[in-house]
C-alpha cells in the first residue's frame, strides 16, 4: 500500500507501476506536496493497480512547494530565498486537492525534535485535510510521529473515522494509543522497519486481521533505485514477520490482507 512512486523519475516511476500489476501488487501512492500530487496523478493515473494520494506532509508544511522534488527537507534546510511562511492561500489550494479525490496521503504530525519546531503549522494544515474529508468516502495514509494521541484526538474532534479509513501508517504510538485507535476503527499499515523492533511485533500481535495492510514505504528518497523485484521481496518479508508474529498461515493472512486492500483502493479482485 503506502509508498511514494513520485519520488522516481517519470518513466521509472511509470516502468515500475506497470510491472506492480502484472505481480499483483496495488499501491496507495503517497505525496507530500501539491505539487507532487499533481504530478503523480497526471503521471499515474491511468495505472489500475495505483491510487495516487493528495498529500502534504508534515515535514514540509513549513518549507518548499517548487516541484522540485527534494525529499525529506526540513524547513531550517531550505534556502531562506526558497522557503515559504504557510498562508491561508497554501491551506485552500491543498484542501481542495483534499476534496477532489478520495485518496488523501501523506498527512498528518510530526513532533520529533527535528520537526517540532512546525507543530502549529502542522496541526493547521492536519485540521484543515480532515476538514475537508468531513463528506467522508476518503481513505486518509497518516503520519504520527510522537504524535498519536494529538492525531487521534483530531480525528475523533472532527469526526474523521467514521466515514472515511483513517490508515496509521508505521504506528509508533504507545500500547494505550494503539489500543484507542483499534477502538477508533483505524487501519495500520505495516512495513519491515516496524518489524524490526520489539514492541513494533508485539502490536501486529493485537492489531485486526481486517484492519492489517503490508507498506514498503518505498523509495527513501528522491530517485532511489527500487525495482518491481525489491518492492515485492519487501512486501512478501513484512507478510512473513507478521504471520511469523502472530503465528497464523502466511497464505490465509495474505488473503486477508489483500481483501483488505483492494476494497479500500476500490480495486476490482485479479
Amino acid at each position: 500500500m503506502h509508498c511514494h512512486l513520485d519520488f522516481l523519475s517519470d518513466d521509472v516511476a511509470l516502468s515500475l507501476a506497470r510491472e506492480a500489476e502484472t505481480r499483483g501488487i496495488c499501491a496507495f501512492s503517497n505525496t507530500v506536496t501539491p505539487a507532487g500530487y499533481r504530478r503523480a496523478r497526471a503521471l499515474l493515473g491511468a495505472c489500475e493497480n495505483v491510487r495516487a494520494g493528495a498529500g502534504l506532509h508534515p515535514w514540509w508544511v513549513a518549507g518548499d512547494d517548487t516541484g522540485s522534488g527534494v525529499p525529506f527537507v526540513t524547513a531550517d534546510a531550505i534556502p531562506q530565498s526558497r522557503a515559504c511562511d504557510l498562508q491561508v492561500r497554501d491551506i485552500e489550494r491543498f484542501t481542495a486537492l483534499v476534496r477532489e479525490t478520495s485518496f488523501v496521503g501523506e498527512v498528518g504530525l510530526d513532533f520529533a525534535p527535528r520537526h517540532v519546531q512546525t507543530r502549529d503549522e502542522q496541526i493547521a494544515v492536519f485540521d484543515a485535510a480532515l476538514s475537508a474529508c468531513a463528506a467522508g468516502g476518503k481513505v486518509l495514509s497518516v503520519h504520527a510521529v510522537r504524535s498519536a494521541s494529538t492525531v487521534l484526538d483530531m480525528i475523533e474532534a472532527r469526526g474523521t473515522h467514521l466515514g472515511n479509513a483513517c490508515i496509521l501508517h508505521w504506528f509508533s504510538g504507545t500500547s494505550d494509543e494503539l489500543t484507542r485507535a483499534i477502538r477508533m476503527g483505524c487501519y495500520f499499515s505495516v512495513n519491515p522497519r516496524m518489524l524490526a523492533t520489539k514492541r513494533g511485533r508485539a502490536y501486529v500481535r493485537s492489531i485486526p486481521q481486517n484492519r492489517m495492510l503490508l507498506e514498503t514505504d518505498m523509495p527513501a528518497e528522491d530517485g532511489a533505485p527500487y525495482a518491481a523485484d525489491n518492492w515485492e521481496r519487501d512486501l512478501r518479508a513484512v507478510l512473513a514477520g507478521i504471520a511469523e508474529a502472530r503465528n497464523e498461515d502466511g497464505g490465509e493472512l495474505g488473503k486477508e490482507i489483500a481483501q483488505t486492500s483492494m476494497r479500500l483502493l476500490a480495486l476490482q479482485p485479479q
